[in-house]
């Protein structure tokens, strides 16, 4: 598949980048489904999303409202982002895996007007709604088969596309500075907090890719990432940006390496972004060395390789750097708040390089600086809390201003830094190299998961006494999340129990790997929980 560059001209915002492919490229394939096979054309997703946009801005939705996205990644998934945009809205994804008290708390905080809903999620949404908020529940446009009819308020996906071809909504006149989606990540309390992200974050983040990692239209890109993971924000905007192919990669595909490694060698994507864990696992499972079926060569794999979200452990990235030779590997990091914020554009020989791999310098035209607690900047060589400013740094937490105020600090010079929390040291070659978190907050498998959401979730289960969660290293997950419960008297303790009860309230990568239980939790002199024994006993056990 070989397609042309879109016009450098770009549009003013997020919302017009479908309409710019479809205008110039409309046969071009936009995306393609692995798990169906299904596809679409640039022209025909250009029909869909305009379609929506028309239906929701006849329900008021424009400018300054939200939309809501509980879908399995799919054809629609992409429609609805871009015809939300289209109206001057924001969305606001959620993982289709997530039981439905997580999407109903999202939405409410959110405060979303419509939400786009697979059918199969529609009663449990309406179940899991606060019944003191039912006069705020949302529009439904539902995609797939009800098995009861819609009320009055809805609108099947169907009768949606169905109807006729709409006259083309142009793009809503807005300020880069205008919410374009807000993503959902754990939080400390136990709810989970909202990232405001704007067009100008999104597009300073486009701009550097095109730069610096340069895809182009002749490229297929991957979408591994699940929607509501910023991870997707280069598949889905990096790919239409260019009229370029996007290749959908279904859940259930996405961690299963031996099918997933198989599709690869036949799917003919050139630019490829996980988190690394995807990467390893294919690498131990994947027979990525065995020939492509079709013609019996090996597969030399992508032409552009990105991963990010977690270190990349550097046995299996030798391993994969011998089996993909040609691929330009990037280590990208940067936590939702700052989307990539510094990059590592890795050497060919990787042997001789410094363990674990640098996470690079900072994009342009971010500005890094390596602080105390205070906020003065330490000595180059030592170890700081790396903090961010530019036009690529979120606008703060949705209705939480409390949060945003402590996310950043000013200084003398007035500029506001987003503090990372990822401590780091500064290279001599330039490089940052991370060395772990100042706070609770953990990344496994590329998710950001704070240890105390796990814990909030489990006071909630009424006959535990007390409860604590670590996490530690794991050499065949990278990292294990362990559970130490203490129960009430006579109140007996159940594994399976304690884990279906998370499953009602936490995303399935939030689950603890490990339960175990003491007849009472280690403390402090102080009577807090004693974290660093835990962690030594969950080291112990593993």
């Amino acid at each position: 598949m070989r397609h042309h560059e879109t016009d450098p001209e770009r549009p003013t915002t997020l919302g017009g980048l479908l309409l710019a492919a479809a205008t110039h490229h409309p046969h071009g394939v936009a995306l393609r489904e692995s798990a169906t096979g299904r596809h679409v054309r640039y022209g025909e997703l250009e029909t869909q999303a305009n379609q929506l946009a028309h239906k929701l801005i006849s329900w008021g939705v424009g400018r300054g409202h939200r939309v809501g996205l509980w879908l399995p990644k799919s054809i629609e998934s992409v429609a609805t982002i871009h015809g939300s945009l289209r109206t001057g809205a924001a969305h606001v994804p959620v993982d289709p895996q997530a039981p439905a008290a997580r999407a109903s708390t999202i939405f409410n905080l959110a405060g979303v007007s419509a939400v786009v809903v697979h059918a199969s999620f529609v009663d449990a949404l309406r179940a899991a709604w606060p019944p003191e908020k039912a006069s705020e529940f949302p529009r439904l446009i539902v995609v797939g088969n009800h098995s009861k009819p819609l009320s009055d308020n809805d609108l099947s996906w169907e009768d949606l596309i169905a109807g006729e071809p709409a006259e083309t909504i142009q793009p809503v006149d807005q300020p880069a500075t205008d919410l374009a989606y807000i993503l959902f990540t754990s939080g400390s309390t136990g709810q989970p907090k909202g990232v405001m992200l704007t067009h100008e974050n999104a597009w300073c983040f486009l701009d550097w890719c095109d730069r610096e990692i340069a895809p182009t239209g002749h490229d297929v890109f991957s979408s591994h990432a699940p929607l509501h993971f910023d991870l997707s924000v280069f598949d889905l905007y990096a790919s239409v940006r260019h009229a370029a192919p996007l290749v959908l990669i279904d859940e259930s595909m996405a961690k299963e390496p031996a099918r997933l490694a198989s599709f690869l060698k036949s799917s003919h994507i050139s630019v490829w972004y996980s988190a690394p864990s995807i990467l390893a696992m294919m690498v131990e499972h994947g027979q990525l060395d065995s020939p492509i079926e079709e013609t019996g060569k090996p597969w030399l794999g992508p032409r552009i390789t990105l991963f990010a979200g977690e270190v990349f452990p550097v046995a299996p990235l030798r391993a994969l750097r011998k089996l993909w030779p040609e691929s330009t590997f990037w280590n990208l990091y940067g936590p939702t708040e700052t989307n990539v914020c510094t990059a590592f554009k890795a050497p060919e020989n990787l042997d001789s390089l410094e363990v674990p791999l640098p996470i690079g310098p900072v994009c342009e035209p971010l500005e890094g600086r390596v602080v105390d607690p205070d906020g003065n900047d330490v000595p180059t060589g030592s170890e700081g809390e790396l903090v961010i400013f530019g036009p690529r740094v979120m606008a703060g937490y949705f209705g939480r201003d409390d949060l945003t105020e402590s996310a950043f600090f000013t200084s003398q010079d007035s500029r506001k830094w987003y503090r990372t929390g990822d401590l780091v040291k500064l290279n001599a070659s330039g490089d940052y190299v991370f060395h772990g978190r100042r706070d609770r907050m953990v990344k496994k498998r590329g998710y950001r998961i704070e240890l105390g959401e796990i814990e909030s979730a489990l006071y909630r289960y009424e006959a535990i006494e007390r409860a604590a969660v670590v996490a530690v290293p794991s050499e065949t997950q990278g990292l294990r999340i362990a559970a130490f419960i203490a129960m009430k008297p006579d109140r007996p303790g159940s594994i399976i129990a304690l884990k279906r009860h998370c499953s009602t309230i936490l995303p399935h990568y939030m689950i603890p790997d490990d339960v175990r239980f003491l007849p009472e939790l280690p403390t402090t002199s102080t009577d807090k929980v004693d974290y660093p024994a835990l962690k030594k006993l969950a080291e112990n056990l593993a």
